[in-house]
């Protein structure tokens, strides 16, 4: 029995860098997203020490707020520039 294998198998040969280029490029916006998500956390960490009277717990939560709002921010208008290029953008034949 012959048995003729493709000589590259993309989902098995690309290494992790590769990989995440790939998928930044499919969706952008997911990468954006959680590079604010890691700078509102940081920056929120950096804020801790200067919070004055605020409880920590309460700090936390604003941070946990806007972290993931700016998120679902991102995502929605990702989305919605999807939904763009493929439905109204799209060149008529």
């Amino acid at each position: 029995l012959s048995c003729s294998l493709s000589p590259h198998l993309s989902s098995y040969d690309e290494d992790q860098g590769s990989r995440l280029t790939r998928k930044a490029k499919e969706a952008p916006f997911v990468p954006i997203g959680m590079v604010g998500f890691v700078a509102i956390v940081a920056y929120g960490l950096y804020k801790l020490k200067s919070r004055g009277n605020t409880k920590i717990s309460l700090h936390l939560i604003h941070m946990h707020v806007a972290a993931q709002g700016f998120v679902v921010g991102t995502m929605t208008f990702g989305m919605g520039y999807s939904m763009y290029r493929e439905f109204w953008a799209k060149p008529k034949p």
